[in-house]
């Protein structure tokens, strides 16, 4: 992923997602072909437009597959802090 164009500027807008709150947890599933984010949004919409800025996503690089609504009964997002991805 980092070797991948404007990984920087795509780092720094997924850093600041997760510095807001919007982004609660982030990583790629499996063998890195898909990306799983755990958000705080109103809405699909809500969703699909804060990730419309990503510098990724016009370029085909971020493309949101699926949203689920799910609903924490158990544990705390809030406990597990996440590192920032690195820029380089």
């Amino acid at each position: 992923m980092r070797a991948q164009e404007k990984w920087g500027e795509h780092a720094a807008f997924m850093n600041a997602l997760a510095d807001e709150g919007f982004i609660a947890l982030g990583g790629p599933l499996g063998d890195r072909g898909k990306v799983l984010f755990l958000v705080d949004a109103e809405s699909e919409d809500a969703i699909h437009a804060r990730l419309a800025a990503d510098p990724w996503t016009p370029m085909g690089l971020l493309r949101v597959r699926t949203i689920e609504r799910w609903e924490l009964l158990l544990g705390d997002v809030g406990d597990r802090p996440g590192r920032p991805l690195p820029a380089g």
